[in-house]
C-alpha cells in the first residue's frame, strides 16, 4: 500500500473522465462510492460497473456466475460477489476490492479499466 503513495495521479475515471488517481482500483472505488458525477448513487455505480465489467471482453474473466436478463438486456441485479480473483479465487463485492487485491497480493497494477 506504501509504494502507491509513489505514484503519480495520472489514472482517469472510466465515467467522468477526471484524472487524479494513482491506480484503476481508486478510480473505480470514486465510482463505487456513488460521488462521481457521471454516476450519482452507490446502487446505480454498482449496477453500471457490473453492466461495464459483462461488456468488456478483456473483463469477463473476473465475473462470477450469470445473472439473469430482464427486459430491455438489462441485468436485475448484481450477484452479491460478482467478482472473482483468477489467481486464488478469492471472491470480492466490489471491482475496486478485486483491484487492489490483485495489485497488493499478486502485484498485478492495473492502470487503465476496460482493457
Amino acid at each position: 500500500m506504501h509504494m502507491q503513495v509513489h505514484r503519480p495521479r495520472n489514472v482517469a475515471c472510466p465515467i467522468c473522465g477526471e484524472q487524479r488517481f494513482r491506480s484503476g482500483a481508486n478510480a473505480v472505488q470514486h465510482v463505487e462510492s456513488g460521488y462521481c458525477t457521471g454516476c450519482r448513487g452507490q446502487d446505480n455505480a454498482r449496477q453500471q460497473i457490473y453492466e461495464f465489467a459483462r461488456r468488456q471482453s478483456g473483463m469477463q474473466q473476473f465475473l462470477t456466475g450469470t445473472p439473469m436478463l430482464t427486459n430491455g438486456g438489462h441485468y436485475d441485479s448484481v450477484p452479491d460477489f460478482p467478482y472473482q480473483c483468477r489467481e486464488c479465487a478469492k471472491s470480492f463485492r466490489q471491482m475496486s476490492q478485486l483491484l487492489q487485491h490483485q495489485d497488493q497480493k499478486h502485484n498485478r497494477y492495473t492502470r487503465r479499466i476496460g482493457y
